[in-house]
C-alpha cells in the first residue's frame, strides 16, 4: 500500500511539472505562450480569429475543460501573449510544426484537439500532417473550407443584414476584401452580431475579455488570409481520418454556415446540432458541454 502511495505521489507530482504558465521556443526561434491547467487526457486548444487568442476559452469555460482534461491554452504565433515570426513565416507548414512542438516538449506522446471557427482548417491541416499525434478533434463551429464559409454564408448573410444582395459568381474582388467591406457595413449599422449571436452583447464580451491582455499581438491576424494554405477545401479528406471527432454546428451560426456540416465524412463522428450561434461558450455553455461529455463517453476518451 505503501509502494503505490509513493508511486501515485510521484506521478501526480510529475503532472504537475507541466502546470501552469511557460515559455516554449520553436526551431526558429519564436516564443510561444503556453499554460497547462487541469486533468485528464491532454487537449489542445486551437484557437481561431485568425489571431483571437487562448485566453477567452480559458476564461470562459476553462473550469469545465479542466475538470475533465488537461488544457493546454496556446497563443499562435504572432498572436495575444506569443512573440510574431521575425519573417513572417505563418504558413500551415510552420504552424503545425509549432502544435508539435509543444507537444514534444510537454511530453505528450499524443493529445486531443478542440478547434473553434478558423482553429478547424488550423485541425484539419495538422491532422493531415501529424495524424500519430492526434487522439481524437473536437470541433465547435469550425470551418472546414473558408471559401464555402464566406461565399455560401458569410457574405450573402451580411449582404441581406445591410439590405444588400451578394453572390460570390463572378465577383472580381478578392473574398478576404470583400469580407472586410462587408464587415464594415455591419458594424456601421450596428448589425455584426447578427452573424453569429442572439444577443448584442456577445462579441463585445469577447473584446473586452481580450483588452484584458497588455500588448495583445495581432500579427498572425494580419497575414493569414493571404495564405493559400488556409483557403484549401478540407472537406474530401475528412473521409481519410480515423480519429473520434465531435462536430458541434449552430443553427444559426451565419459566420462558419448552417449546412457546413454537410458532405462530412469522418468515419467515426458525433454531428452535434445546436439551436444557437457562433459562440457557443457564451451563449449555449450547456449544450456545448453535454456535447463534449457525450463525445468522450462514446470513444471512451
Amino acid at each position: 500500500m505503501r509502494r503505490l502511495f509513493i508511486f501515485l505521489a510521484i506521478f501526480t507530482f510529475s503532472l504537475n511539472l507541466f502546470a501552469g504558465e511557460k515559455i516554449i521556443t520553436t526551431s526558429d526561434g519564436v516564443k510561444l505562450y503556453v499554460k497547462v491547467e487541469g486533468k485528464g487526457t491532454p487537449l489542445l486548444y486551437l484557437h481561431g480569429g485568425p489571431g483571437s487568442g487562448s485566453y477567452w476559452f480559458e476564461k470562459l469555460t476553462g473550469d469545465f475543460m479542466e475538470e475533465n482534461f488537461t488544457m493546454i491554452y496556446l497563443d499562435q504565433r504572432g498572436v495575444g501573449r506569443s512573440q510574431s515570426a521575425a519573417d513572417q513565416n505563418y504558413s500551415m507548414e510552420r504552424m503545425t510544426l509549432d502544435f508539435e512542438e509543444v507537444r514534444e516538449a510537454l511530453g505528450f506522446d499524443s493529445w486531443l484537439t478542440l478547434g473553434h471557427s478558423f482553429g478547424g482548417i488550423l485541425q484539419m491541416g495538422y491532422a493531415e500532417r501529424y495524424p500519430e499525434a492526434h487522439k481524437g478533434m473536437i470541433m465547435l463551429n469550425c470551418t472546414i473550407n473558408l471559401q464555402e464559409s464566406a461565399c455560401e454564408s458569410w457574405i450573402p448573410k451580411a449582404a441581406e443584414f445591410v439590405g444588400e444582395s451578394y453572390t460570390c459568381t463572378g465577383d472580381t474582388v478578392a473574398i478576404p476584401q470583400r469580407m472586410n467591406e462587408f464587415g464594415g457595413k455591419l458594424r456601421e449599422k450596428d448589425q455584426f452580431w447578427k452573424m453569429g449571436s442572439r444577443d448584442p452583447k456577445t462579441f463585445p464580451e469577447l473584446d473586452k475579455i481580450s483588452a484584458e491582455i497588455e500588448n495583445f499581438n495581432f500579427d498572425f491576424g494580419r497575414y493569414a488570409m493571404d495564405y493559400p494554405d488556409y483557403w484549401v477545401n478540407f472537406k474530401p479528406m475528412t473521409s481519410k481520418m480515423k480519429m473520434p471527432v465531435l462536430y458541434f454546428y449552430g443553427k444559426t451560426d451565419f459566420m462558419v454556415g448552417p449546412q457546413h456540416h454537410e458532405n462530412l465524412e469522418f468515419e467515426n463522428m458525433l454531428l452535434w446540432e445546436n439551436k444557437g450561434g457562433h459562440i457557443p461558450f457564451i451563449e449555449d455553455k450547456e449544450d456545448m458541454e453535454k456535447a463534449i461529455l457525450a463525445y468522450t463517453a462514446k470513444y471512451s476518451l
